[in-house]
């Protein structure tokens, strides 16, 4: 089966974060020389997360990131690229990354079997649709 859709363009990788951002005031009360003055001091606090999970670079490594997740026991839709690769125990024989048109990552991780092809596809860092060798 020959590789129809080749798609074009790294695309950017996505992530989430969290940003709180808050201020704090304090206020200082001093002698003066007419007497107590009062200063406010405001103070900028910010806090981030993120949860930008990894996802795989062309050549079929997992790139810097961070996951919480534990591996999941089998590969079923929903898992992340970087799961795909460990519970296979192998890089990839080729990884296809674009963009969907619409803002989305899309990849696809192509691994030569001994009985065919087998194409795992991603969107937005989870597999979405698994062809295997025999299926339509």
């Amino acid at each position: 089966m020959r590789l129809s859709v080749l798609l074009l363009c790294a695309a950017a990788l996505g992530g989430c974060s969290v940003d709180m951002g808050g201020f704090a005031f304090t206020s200082d009360i001093r002698e003066g020389r007419s007497g107590p003055v009062t200063t406010t001091t405001t103070t900028s606090l910010t806090a981030s997360a993120s949860t930008q999970e990894a996802t795989l670079t062309p050549d079929g490594e997992c790139s810097a990131g961070t996951s919480a997740r534990p591996l999941p026991p089998a590969i079923t839709e929903g898992i992340t690229e970087c799961e795909l690769v460990k519970l296979k125990g192998t890089r990839p024989t080729d990884v296809l990354i674009g963009d969907s048109g619409k803002g989305q990552r899309e990849v696809q991780v192509l691994y030569s079997e001994p009985g065919g092809r087998e194409i795992y596809m991603f969107t937005d860092n989870r597999l979405s649709r698994i062809v295997k060798p025999g299926q339509g």
